[in-house]
């Protein structure tokens, strides 16, 4: 296994997983879809193209419920524990950065920071929604 492989699972380790190569993007949503669906006032995500995301073990304990078809989320079936979610639009499989835990997350970019609910002062990026080059705004707020 190579120095850019990481290994993953959900909360009880029936679904696992491999990401390989590097992710297209890492940051933090604040989106009310990802709040509700975390649990949380933010998730920390990681974005790499579906070819680098492999399920190694528990692929028919996956759950998949779809709200859009933007996002269709995956969870076991087995704990609940969230895995990751496949953007078919964006071309892009985004495994939640907990899910990866030696996985070097360096976030580059918050989103939908015009929703959030949690201020965060870490100098990184705020977009009011997405970056331009994905369809949003681009507009950038302050911390």
């Amino acid at each position: 296994m190579s120095e850019n492989t990481y290994n993953g699972s959900c909360f009880c380790g029936a679904v696992q997983l491999t990401v390989s190569g590097a992710p297209a993007a890492m940051g933090y949503c604040h989106c009310e879809s990802c709040r509700h669906w975390s649990a949380g006032p933010v998730n920390a995500f990681t974005l790499w193209p579906p070819d680098a995301v492999q399920v190694t073990q528990g692929a028919d304990k996956l759950g998949s419920y779809a709200k859009t078809d933007n996002s269709h989320r995956k969870w076991c079936t087995a704990c609940g524990g969230h895995v990751f979610t496949e953007h078919p639009g964006m071309g892009l499989t985004d495994v939640y950065a907990a899910v990866i835990p030696d996985f070097p997350f360096q976030p580059g970019v918050h989103v939908f920071y015009g929703e959030t609910v949690l201020r965060i002062h870490d100098g990184v990026v705020k977009q009011k929604d997405v970056p331009a080059e994905m369809g949003g705004s681009g507009e950038v707020l302050s911390e």
